[in-house]
């Protein structure tokens, strides 16, 4: 547990959210604070985006747009729900979401790990590029949409056109997926695979059997274009 010489506490019903991100990125290192506690953000946007070192930032309520955007080394944890594009473009470090996350969550984001506890809505890890996203429950419509590197865990459900235009990222889901995207098919379970999902549920602390789950991989159709498909994709 941190100490109180550097840890920093926030209360944005009563500052500023500028202040509060001119600290994180200008004061933090500069003061030693590695631990930020951040009290009544009342759904505030943009909360500890672009973060460039190794801190702590612990917030207590739900948020609004863009928590924890490009984050990199960071670890944010939000003990409530996120609105829409939830640390997207994140490039390294965690972002543990509590509660339930808006559109877009882990939206390009290109490293690290980003955990929700719920439900995420639409478009979860679109245009993923490397990082891996684990979600405790369901996701919704064109989750995963034109993924291309990075692995997705849902523990869940998935609603209509999971990995629509899937590339090289590849989709683990433990309940029923409404219908696949173009592109996306059902492939086994290699034994690599059961390694990767029980790893990635450990670190999201949760406890299900990888052998629930099923692999969504590309078929890699889409890859090249083809004179003579008619435009039939």
């Amino acid at each position: 547990m941190a100490n109180l010489s550097n840890t920093r506490q926030f209360d944005l019903a009563k500052q500023s959210v500028r202040q509060l991100n001119d600290f994180l990125h200008k004061n933090a290192a500069a003061e030693r604070v590695t631990h930020i506690r951040v009290e009544h953000p009342d759904g505030a946007h943009s909360l500890a985006c672009g973060l460039n070192a190794p801190l702590e930032v612990q917030i207590h309520g739900h948020v609004g747009y863009y928590v924890a955007g490009m984050n990199k080394l960071a670890a944010v944890t939000v003990h409530g729900n996120a609105g829409p594009g939830a640390a997207e473009n994140m490039m390294s470090g965690r972002v543990h979401i509590r509660g339930f996350a808006s559109t877009a969550a882990g939206a390009s984001a290109h490293g690290g790990l980003l955990v929700i506890d719920g439900d995420a809505s639409l478009r979860c890890g679109i245009s993923l590029k490397g990082a891996d996203i684990v979600v405790g429950g369901s996701v919704g419509s064109f989750s995963a949409f034109m993924a291309q590197a990075g692995r997705i865990v849902i523990c869940g459900d998935a609603e209509d056109a999971l990995g629509d235009s899937l590339y090289e990222a590849v989709i683990y889901v433990r309940g029923k997926v409404r219908s696949l995207g173009a592109d996306a098919r059902f492939e086994p379970m290699t034994d690599r695979d059961l390694v990767d999902v029980a790893q990635l549920l450990s670190l999201a602390g949760l406890s299900h059997k990888p052998s629930e789950f099923r692999r969504i991989a590309s078929a890699k159709s889409l890859y090249h274009w083809h004179a003579d498909a008619n435009q039939e994709y």
